[in-house]
């Protein structure tokens, strides 16, 4: 891996990149092309050759990130469920007030809150003890929340 400054000739920021629907720009993700990119030796981080060591470390840090930003669009989508809740009706009386919605609910609120519980966990035992030690919690924070972003939510 290598650092690049963007104001260096040949690199061209073409469009930022959305992550779950947020738009982070100028300071997120980006589509970038480089085109006869000169960039001193200097700039390689760690040394040659431990690029794939420098980018395996960042993974589970990198994607804890993206699983604290799923728990927030699963609370946005609990909060516009129950607007939709106390707003339509059905069978001559609002959805909130059938039994089933209150189950479904429910349910989905006990998932939401056992995988923000894992998250937060993740992130303290990074904080605590590293990447390397943390690396088995973030590994099922990973998978609670893909499993809660396609089946719960």
């Amino acid at each position: 891996m290598i650092l690049v400054d963007v104001r260096t000739p040949g690199v061209h920021i073409k469009r930022p990149l959305t992550v779950f629907g947020f738009d982070d720009a100028p300071h997120g993700h980006a589509e970038v092309t480089f085109e006869n990119v000169c960039v001193p030796a200097k700039n390689i981080i760690l040394g040659e050759g431990r690029g794939f060591e420098i980018a395996q470390g960042r993974l589970g840090p990198g994607r804890l990130h993206h699983c604290m930003r799923l728990i927030g669009v699963a609370e946005r989508g609990m909060h516009m469920m129950v607007q939709r809740a106390v707003s339509r009706r059905t069978f001559g009386k609002l959805i909130a007030q059938h039994g089933s919605f209150l189950s479904d609910m429910a349910k989905c609120r006990i998932e939401l809150e056992k995988t923000r519980l894992l998250v937060l966990e993740a992130a303290d035992q990074l904080d605590r003890h590293g990447n390397k030690k943390a690396r088995g919690i973030l590994a099922m924070a990973k998978v609670a929340c893909a499993e809660y972003g396609t089946e719960g939510a």
